[in-house]
């Protein structure tokens, strides 16, 4: 694995399906329309990349496509797995070696994952060994500036502790430009881009967002450090996330693509 491998891995980002589905249910409904832009059809062969625990894969399969679901965290595809799902856990870097047939589908699906991967290249180039000649690439995902006020407040927290956030930080969130640059590079024809903000209300408060999506930059640390980094963030973004009834918001920016394999 190389050190751009390593420091995409995610190795401190915990998944659990139970806890993603009680803090995270907005991350599915928010893709619905996503299925949209995709326009699934009867029979086509669909690989939903970073299938999580099944909820938009099951959508496809309702369409009628022949879907196959693959998730990197063992808990997620055994999660998707209950829901009657054809899932791989495997890595989506590494796309050639799961033993998919190569051109053997006709769409690549991915809502809410491609920014947890590095590094990219290997995930293009993965995906464009699998799709069919004129097959589609669908995906949506964090783009520049993508929770920006939780990231600082993660970052400030970490370095007053002596710990370099970047070394911990899992994210890789690009510019529209810069993702249209990686998808032309790598065979593909961008029919559709766009990087646009997406303020999302979120269930319970910062710190259950935190325990959700951002173990990463805590994992290894001792509880009690953990508990004065969650507060930290939590008091720092406040005044920016959280409403005067105590809701609370995140500030997503997603970045959505269409492509297709030339």
């Amino acid at each position: 694995m190389t050190e751009s491998e390593r420091a995409g891995a995610a190795g401190g980002q915990h998944w659990s399906p139970d806890y993603y589905r009680r803090w995270a249910p907005y991350v599915p409904e928010l893709g619905r329309d996503l299925v949209e832009l995709l326009d699934p059809r009867p029979q086509e062969r669909v690989l939903d990349l970073g299938c999580g625990d099944g909820a938009l894969t099951v959508r496809l399969a309702e369409r009628g496509c022949r879907v196959t679901g693959l998730d990197r965290s063992a808990a997620f595809a055994a999660a998707a797995r209950r829901r009657g799902l054809e899932v791989i856990a495997g890595d989506a870097r590494r796309l050639p070696e799961t033993g998919l047939p190569a051109g053997g589908f006709d769409a690549v699906f991915s809502n809410a994952a491609l920014h947890w991967i590095r590094p990219p290249a290997a995930v293009l180039a993965g995906v464009h060994h699998l799709l069919r000649r004129g097959g589609r690439f669908v995906a949506e995902f964090g783009g520049a500036g993508n929770v920006a006020a939780v990231r600082d407040a993660l970052y400030g927290a970490l370095r007053r502790r002596g710990i370099d956030p970047a070394a911990r930080d899992p994210w890789y969130f690009p510019t529209a430009a810069a993702y249209r640059g990686l998808l032309e590079a790598h065979g593909f024809a961008v029919s559709e881009i766009t990087l646009f903000p997406r303020p999302t209300a979120v269930p319970g408060s910062i710190t259950e967002w935190l325990r959700t999506f951002a173990t990463a930059f805590v994992d290894g640390l001792e509880p009690r450090v953990r508990r004065q980094v969650e507060a930290e963030v939590q008091a720092v973004t406040a005044p920016r996330l959280r409403a005067a009834d105590g809701s609370w918001s995140v500030d997503y920016v997603r970045l959505r693509f269409r492509a297709v394999k030339q």
